[in-house]
C-alpha cells in the first residue's frame, strides 16, 4: 500500500514569523528540542509509515538543510528509498519563486514524473505530531476518495487561525472556509465524546493532504492556483470526493516564536504531550559526540543533548542543546540553548580569557530566564538575560525581543556584564 506513495514536505516560504531563527537558515532546518531539526518530524512520521520516498521542497536558505539531509537519511544502494531536496529553479516553464503550497508542487510535478506512484501525501515542515499516515493512507483507498485531508478537532478559540470544514456523517467534507474571522457559529462537526468535553466541536485542516496522482496533476497543470488551502481544496469539494481523516493526537503548528518556544519547553513535562520517547522516535543526524559531562548542577526537568560541558548551579524546565559549554554558578531558567556546531580548542578558550572576551556558550555566573540562545553564540561572564520586567518587543543587532521571549540571535557575541 505505502510502496505506491511518494511523499512531498513543503519547507514553506520565508518564515518570517521564526525570525530571527530564520535569517540564516530555512524553516524546515530550525533546530528543535536539542538536537534535531523541525524537518525531522515529517520524515520520521514518512518512515515509520513505511513511506520512504521523499521530497523536501525549500526555497530560502537551504544550504544547511541540504547540508542536513545530506548527512541524514542515508538508505541501501539496493533501495528504492530517498529523502531528496527540491529548491525553486528556473526552468523554461516557470522563471519565478514559488508563489505558494499549490504552486511549489506544480513547479516539482516533472521531478515526481519518473518514479511509479498511485498517491502523494503533502506534508507541511513545521509542525510537531506524530501520526501514523499508513491509516489514513488506508481510510482513503478503502473509500475510494480522491483527496483526503487530515484534520484536528479545535477550540472555537482556535478557528480563525485555521482552515475550517464540515463533514456529513460518511466523513465526506461538504465545506471548506479558509480562516474565518466570524459567523463560523453553524460550522460544528461530529467529534469524540472526548474532543466535545474538552469544547473541541470545529474541524480544522491540519495542512496535511493526499491526493490521487491523476486528479493531482489535472488540478495543478494549465492553471495558476497558488494555495491548496485558499484554492485547490475549496475548489474540488463540489467535484470530487473529499474525505476527513480525523486526527485527536498532539499536533501544533510551531510557525512563530511563541508556539516554538512552548512546544520546546513543552518537552520538559513529565508527561509531554509529544513523546521523545515513544517507539516512533524521531531520526536525525547520527553525531559522534562524547557524553554531557556535568558537575555541581542542580537539574529540574531539563533536556540535555550530547557532548556538553555543564557546570552551573541551576538548570529548570530548560532543553540544553549539543556541544553547549555552560560555567560556573550561572542558572537557566526556562529556556532553549540551541548548542554550537562545533568545540573550541583549550587554546582557543585561553587566549579568549586572556584576552577578555567570552568564549563560546554561556560564561560564569550568568543569569538566562525565557530565552532562546541561538547557535554558536559567546556569552559572557556576569550575563542577565529577560530578569526584570517583561522586555518590549524590537530588534537589535544581538537579539530580537517577540512576547516577552529573548531570541539571543545565531553567532552573536554578548560582553561581560551585559544585561538584557
Amino acid at each position: 500500500m505505502t510502496s505506491k506513495v511518494i511523499s512531498i514536505v513543503l519547507g514553506g516560504g520565508q518564515g518570517s514569523r521564526l525570525a530571527p531563527l530564520t535569517q540564516t537558515r530555512s524553516k524546515p532546518a530550525v533546530p528543535i528540542a536539542g538536537k534535531y531539526r523541525l524537518v525531522d518530524i515529517p520524515i520520521s512520521n514518512c518512515l515509520h509509515s513505511n513511506i520512504n520516498r521523499i521530497f523536501v521542497l525549500t526555497q530560502f536558505n537551504s544550504a544547511s538543510l541540504n547540508k542536513h539531509i545530506k548527512n541524514t537519511y542515508h538508505f541501501s544502494t539496493f533501495s528504492t528509498a530517498f529523502v531528496d531536496i527540491l529548491a525553486a529553479e528556473q526552468t523554461p516553464t516557470s522563471a519565478g519563486w514559488f508563489q505558494g503550497t499549490a504552486d511549489a508542487v506544480r513547479q516539482c510535478l516533472h521531478h515526481l514524473a519518473v518514479h511509479e506512484f498511485e498517491y502523494v501525501l503533502i506534508l507541511s515542515g513545521d509542525q510537531l505530531y506524530q501520526m501514523d499516515f499508513e491509516e489514513m493512507i488506508a481510510q482513503h483507498i478503502e473509500k475510494k476518495a480522491d483527496i483526503s485531508i487530515a484534520t484536528i478537532p479545535v477550540h472555537v478559540n482556535d478557528v480563525p487561525g485555521f482552515g475550517i470544514l464540515k463533514t456529513d456523517e460518511n466523513n465526506l467534507i461538504t465545506s471548506f472556509i479558509e480562516k474565518p474571522k466570524s459567523g463560523f457559529e453553524n460550522w460544528v462537526s461530529e467529534v469524540s465524546d472526548e474532543m466535545k468535553a474538552q469544547g473541541r466541536i470545529y474541524l480544522a485542516s491540519m495542512g496535511i493532504y493526499i491526493f490521487n496522482r491523476k486528479l493531482l496533476y489535472e488540478l495543478l497543470e494549465g492553471n495558476e492556483r497558488t494555495d491548496f488551502g485558499k484554492e485547490i481544496i475549496p475548489e474540488s469539494i463540489e467535484g470530487h470526493k473529499v474525505l476527513s481523516y480525523q486526527y485527536e493526537g498532539y499536533w501544533t503548528d510551531i510557525g512563530t516564536i511563541p508556539s516554538f518556544f512552548e512546544a520546546n519547553l513543552g518537552l520538559t513535562d513529565d508527561i509531554p504531550q509529544f513523546n521523545l520517547f515513544d517507539k516512533n522516535h524521531i531520526y536525525t543526524r547520527a553525531r559522534m559526540l562524547p557524553p554531557t559531562k556535568i558537575s555541581g548542577t542542580h537539574l529540574d526537568r531539563s533536556i540535555i543533548a550530547d557532548g556538553c560541558i555543564i557546570n552551573a548551579s541551576l538548570i529548570t524546565r530548560s532543553i540544553v542543546g549539543i556541544r553547549t559549554r555552560v560555567g560556573l554558578y550561572t542558572t537557566i531558567d526556562s529556556c532553549y540553548v540551541m548548542g554550537s556546531d562545533n568545540y573550541q580548542t583549550l587554546d582557543e578558550i585561553a587566549a579568549a580569557k586572556a584576552a577578555g572576551e567570552p568564549i563560546m556558550g554561556i560564561g560564569d555566573r550568568c543569569t538566562l530566564r525565557n530565552a532562546i540562545i541561538d547557535k554558536n553564540t559567546y556569552i559572557g561572564d556576569d550575563v542577565k538575560i529577560n530578569c526584570g520586567a517583561k522586555l518590549p518587543d524590537g530588534d537589535y543587532p544581538t537579539h530580537t525581543v517577540v512576547d516577552g521571549i529573548v531570541i539571543v540571535k545565531k553567532r552573536a557575541v554578548i560582553p561581560n556584564g551585559t544585561v538584557i
